[in-house]
C-alpha cells in the first residue's frame, strides 16, 4: 500500500515537471541584448518552478547559468552567476574582445587610425610661419642711425691707423700742391676720418647695430621680413663670396656695409639698387652683388684719399653725403657698362680698373650724371644714362688686350671662376692707387 502511494506520487511528480516544460516552451520571454566589449550576449529570463517555488535563471548565449548547479568561470564552460564586474577581473571580457571578435578590433584599430589623420590634418590651420605677430623681428636700420653710432663711439685706437690722403715727395708733392685739387676745408677733417675710421672697423657680433646693418641688407634685398642667421650659404644669395659676410670686407672694413645699408635704405636709390642686384642674378652676366658694391666703397675711398672729392665737399660742406653719392654713381656707371657691353664675370677686374681711374679723373662728372639719372627715373620717363660715355666705356688699348685673353682663356671655367676685386689685381696695372 505505502509502496504504491509513493509510485502514484512519483507519478504525479512526474507529470507536474512535463507541464512545466511545456509551460517554458510555450512562455512569452523577452529577449535583452548587451554588449559587452564588443560581443553580443542574449540574456532570456527562465522562470523555473521547483516544489511549488518560482526561481530566475538568466540564460547567455543559450546557456543558463548555474542550469546544472555548478559555477564555472572560464570561458569554455557554461559558467556561473556573476556580476560584471566579476567577470572584468577575471579577465572574461578581454578575453572575449580579444578573441572572440577580431573584425570589430580592426575596424577600431582603422578607427583609430583615421580619427589621428583627421587630428593631424586639423592641425594643420594651426600651424603658424615662423615669423608672428607676437615674435620680434630685428628691426630695420637706417643709415642714419648707424652713422649716429659711429659718432658717438670711441674710436680713437681705430683713428690711430687711417691713412686720410696719400703721402707724396719730392716733386709729385710739390706738383699735387701747385696743381692738384684742393685740400679739404679744415672743419672737415674730423667727419674724414670718421670714415676711414669706419673703414677700418671690423664686424662685432657682439654690437646690436653692426647685426642690424647686416639684417636690413639682407631683408632689403631679398625682400623678407625674416631674420636670417648670422653665418650660412645664404648670404651667397645677396652676393657675398661665403658665409660670413666679414670675411669680404677686406680693404673697406664696415664702411662696405654702411654704403651698402645706404643704397637699399634711401627711397631714391632702392630703386636702382634693386635693378643692380636684378642684373647680378642674371643667367651669364650674373656677378656677387655685396662683393661688386664693396669694391664701389673701395673705390670711393680711393676717389677721397687722393682728395678728388675735396672740392665737391668743400662746396657742400660734408663729407659723408658726397661720398654716398659718389658710391652711388660709382655703382651706377658699373652697371651701364656692364649691361649694355654684356660684360660677364671674367671682365670684372679690367671693369673695375676702368671705372676707377675714370672715376679719379671725372668726380663731378659722376655725380652729375647720378643726378640726372635720379630725375629722370622720378619722372617717369627712361634715364638717358642708360647710355655710358663713349669714353668710358672703352678701355685702352692695352687693358682691353688684356681683357680679351683673360677672357678667352677662363672662359671654360664660366662660373666657378672667383669674383676679381680691385685689390686682386696684378700689381702693373695697380698705378699709384694705394689701397687701404
Amino acid at each position: 500500500m505505502t509502496s504504491e502511494v509513493f509510485r502514484g506520487h512519483d507519478q504525479e511528480q512526474h507529470q507536474q515537471q512535463t507541464r512545466l516544460r511545456a509551460m517554458e516552451d510555450n512562455i512569452d520571454v523577452t529577449s535583452h541584448t548587451e554588449v559587452l566589449n564588443g560581443l553580443s550576449h542574449e540574456r532570456k529570463p527562465v522562470e523555473e518552478i521547483t516544489n511549488g517555488h518560482s526561481t530566475y535563471k538568466p540564460v547567455i548565449n543559450g546557456v543558463a547559468i548555474g542550469h546544472n548547479g555548478k559555477d564555472h568561470t572560464n570561458g569554455s564552460a557554461p559558467f556561473g552567476s556573476l556580476p560584471i564586474s566579476a567577470l572584468k577581473q577575471n579577465g572574461l571580457l578581454q578575453t572575449l574582445a580579444a578573441g572572440g571578435d577580431k573584425p570589430n578590433s580592426t575596424e577600431e584599430r582603422e578607427d583609430s587610425e583615421l580619427e589621428k589623420a583627421r587630428q593631424e590634418w586639423d592641425a594643420l590651420d594651426n600651424i603658424q610661419p615662423a615669423l608672428t605677430e607676437d615674435s620680434n623681428p630685428t628691426p630695420l636700420i637706417s643709415f642714419n642711425e648707424a652713422l649716429q653710432y659711429f659718432q658717438t663711439t670711441d674710436l680713437g685706437d681705430l683713428l690711430k691707423n687711417i691713412q686720410p690722403t696719400i703721402r707724396r715727395t719730392g716733386l709729385a708733392a710739390i706738383a699735387h700742391f701747385l696743381f692738384g685739387p684742393p685740400r679739404l676745408h679744415r672743419e672737415l677733417l674730423e667727419e674724414r676720418d670718421l670714415v676711414f675710421a669706419i673703414a677700418q672697423c671690423p664686424v662685432d657680433n657682439s654690437q646690436t647695430v653692426h647685426m642690424r646693418v647686416l639684417q636690413t641688407i639682407y631683408k632689403r634685398l631679398i625682400g623678407t621680413r625674416l631674420d636670417c642667421p648670422r653665418y650660412g650659404s645664404h648670404w651667397e644669395n645677396v652676393g657675398f663670396q661665403g658665409t660670413d659676410p666679414a670675411t669680404d670686407l677686406r680693404g673697406t672694413g664696415f664702411l662696405g656695409l654702411m654704403h651698402t645699408l645706404y643704397f637699399v635704405m634711401d627711397p631714391e636709390t632702392l630703386p636702382l639698387a634693386r635693378d643692380i642686384y636684378k642684373l647680378s642674378q642674371h643667367p651669364t652676366q650674373n656677378f656677387p652683388f655685396c662683393v661688386m658694391s664693396i669694391n664701389m666703397t673701395r673705390i670711393a675711398l680711393q676717389v677721397l684719399r687722393e682728395e678728388a672729392l675735396s672740392k665737391e665737399c668743400n662746396r657742400r660742406q660734408q663729407v659723408v653725403g658726397v661720398l654716398n653719392e659718389f658710391y652711388v654713381a660709382t655703382f651706377l656707371h658699373v652697371y651701364q657698362v656692364w649691361k649694355t657691353q654684356q660684360k660677364t664675370i671674367a671682365d670684372s677686374g679690367f671693369v673695375l680698373k676702368e671705372v676707377e681711374l675714370f672715376a679719379k679723373k671725372n668726380p663731378k662728372q659722376m655725380l652729375r650724371r647720378l643726378e640726372v639719372f635720379l630725375k629722370e627715373r622720378q619722372a617717369g620717363g627712361v634715364p638717358r644714362g642708360t647710355s655710358p660715355d663713349p669714353q668710358a666705356s672703352q678701355p685702352s688699348p692695352s687693358l682691353g688686350e688684356r681683357g680679351a685673353k683673360a677672357g678667352m682663356g677662363q672662359g671654360s671655367r664660366g662660373k666657378e671662376m672667383h669674383f676679381t676685386g680691385v685689390c686682386d689685381l696684378p700689381p702693373d696695372m695697380e698705378g699709384e692707387a694705394r689701397l687701404i
